[in-house]
Protein backbone atom coordinates (compact mmCIF):
# COMPACT_ATOMS: atom_id res chain seq x y z
CA UNK A 1 0.00 0.00 0.00
CA UNK A 2 1.36 3.42 -1.01
CA UNK A 3 1.57 6.50 1.25
CA UNK A 4 -0.13 9.66 -0.09
CA UNK A 5 0.91 13.18 0.95
CA UNK A 6 0.74 16.84 -0.13
CA UNK A 7 1.54 20.15 1.54
CA UNK A 8 -2.01 21.49 1.81
CA UNK A 9 -0.79 25.05 2.35
CA UNK A 10 1.11 25.27 -0.93
CA UNK A 11 -0.16 22.58 -3.30
CA UNK A 12 -1.19 24.06 -6.65
CA UNK A 13 -4.86 23.53 -7.41
CA UNK A 14 -6.48 23.35 -10.87
CA UNK A 15 -8.15 26.37 -12.47
CA UNK A 16 -11.23 27.30 -10.37
CA UNK A 17 -14.63 26.32 -11.77
CA UNK A 18 -18.17 27.52 -10.96
CA UNK A 19 -19.50 25.91 -7.77
CA UNK A 20 -22.76 24.10 -8.63
CA UNK A 21 -24.49 24.88 -5.31
CA UNK A 22 -23.38 28.52 -5.16
CA UNK A 23 -25.98 31.18 -4.49
CA UNK A 24 -23.61 33.96 -5.57
CA UNK A 25 -21.53 32.59 -8.46
CA UNK A 26 -18.52 31.37 -6.49
CA UNK A 27 -15.60 29.49 -7.97
CA UNK A 28 -14.00 26.42 -6.38
CA UNK A 29 -11.03 24.19 -7.01
CA UNK A 30 -9.81 20.95 -5.47
CA UNK A 31 -7.46 18.03 -5.80
CA UNK A 32 -8.08 14.51 -4.63
CA UNK A 33 -5.19 13.17 -2.55
CA UNK A 34 -6.58 9.67 -2.05
CA UNK A 35 -9.88 7.83 -2.44
CA UNK A 36 -11.39 4.39 -2.28
CA UNK A 37 -14.96 3.07 -2.53
CA UNK A 38 -16.16 4.90 0.62
CA UNK A 39 -13.58 7.58 1.43
CA UNK A 40 -12.41 10.69 -0.43
CA UNK A 41 -9.61 12.97 0.80
CA UNK A 42 -8.19 16.14 -0.65
CA UNK A 43 -7.56 19.86 -0.62
CA UNK A 44 -10.34 22.29 -1.58
CA UNK A 45 -10.52 26.06 -2.05
CA UNK A 46 -13.55 28.32 -2.55
CA UNK A 47 -13.93 32.07 -3.04
CA UNK A 48 -16.17 34.46 -1.08
CA UNK A 49 -19.93 34.06 -1.26
CA UNK A 50 -22.66 31.68 -0.16
CA UNK A 51 -23.41 28.05 -1.04
CA UNK A 52 -25.61 25.23 0.18
CA UNK A 53 -24.20 21.90 1.36
CA UNK A 54 -25.92 18.55 1.82
CA UNK A 55 -24.30 15.70 3.76
CA UNK A 56 -27.39 13.46 3.66
CA UNK A 57 -25.38 10.33 2.89
CA UNK A 58 -21.83 11.26 3.93
CA UNK A 59 -19.82 12.59 6.86
CA UNK A 60 -17.20 15.26 6.20
CA UNK A 61 -14.29 16.16 8.45
CA UNK A 62 -12.39 19.25 7.35
CA UNK A 63 -9.50 21.32 8.67
CA UNK A 64 -9.45 24.98 7.66
CA UNK A 65 -6.01 26.04 6.43
CA UNK A 66 -6.77 29.66 5.52
CA UNK A 67 -9.67 32.04 5.04
CA UNK A 68 -12.78 32.65 7.10
CA UNK A 69 -16.51 32.20 7.10
CA UNK A 70 -19.54 30.88 8.93
CA UNK A 71 -21.28 27.54 8.52
CA UNK A 72 -24.99 27.47 9.46
CA UNK A 73 -27.01 24.27 9.78
CA UNK A 74 -30.68 23.94 8.86
CA UNK A 75 -31.37 23.74 12.61
CA UNK A 76 -29.87 27.23 13.08
CA UNK A 77 -26.65 26.18 14.79
CA UNK A 78 -23.62 28.01 13.44
CA UNK A 79 -19.85 27.89 13.61
CA UNK A 80 -17.40 30.62 12.72
CA UNK A 81 -14.47 29.02 10.93
CA UNK A 82 -10.93 30.13 10.24
CA UNK A 83 -7.35 28.87 10.19
CA UNK A 84 -6.98 25.92 12.54
CA UNK A 85 -10.70 25.09 12.77
CA UNK A 86 -11.54 21.39 12.70
CA UNK A 87 -15.13 21.03 11.49
CA UNK A 88 -17.26 17.87 11.41
CA UNK A 89 -20.40 17.78 9.26
CA UNK A 90 -22.04 14.49 10.28
CA UNK A 91 -24.14 12.29 8.02
CA UNK A 92 -27.53 13.96 7.65
CA UNK A 93 -26.24 17.53 8.06
CA UNK A 94 -27.56 20.19 5.69
CA UNK A 95 -26.85 23.89 5.71
CA UNK A 96 -25.16 26.90 4.20
CA UNK A 97 -21.57 28.09 4.05
CA UNK A 98 -20.96 31.85 4.09
CA UNK A 99 -17.39 32.41 2.88
CA UNK A 100 -16.03 35.83 3.90
CA UNK A 101 -12.44 35.31 2.75
CA UNK A 102 -11.31 32.58 0.31
CA UNK A 103 -11.21 29.32 2.26
CA UNK A 104 -8.69 26.53 1.76
CA UNK A 105 -9.30 23.31 3.63
CA UNK A 106 -8.32 19.68 3.76
CA UNK A 107 -11.18 17.23 3.84
CA UNK A 108 -12.07 13.62 4.44
CA UNK A 109 -15.50 12.51 3.22
CA UNK A 110 -16.76 9.10 4.32
CA UNK A 111 -19.86 7.28 3.05
CA UNK A 112 -21.90 7.74 -0.02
Amino acid sequence: MKLHQVDATTVELPEPQPKPTSVSGQLESSIEVWADAVTDTGVWECGPGEFSADRSSTTEVCHIISGSGTVVGEDGTSADIGPGTLLVLPRGWRGTWFVNETIRKTYVIVGG
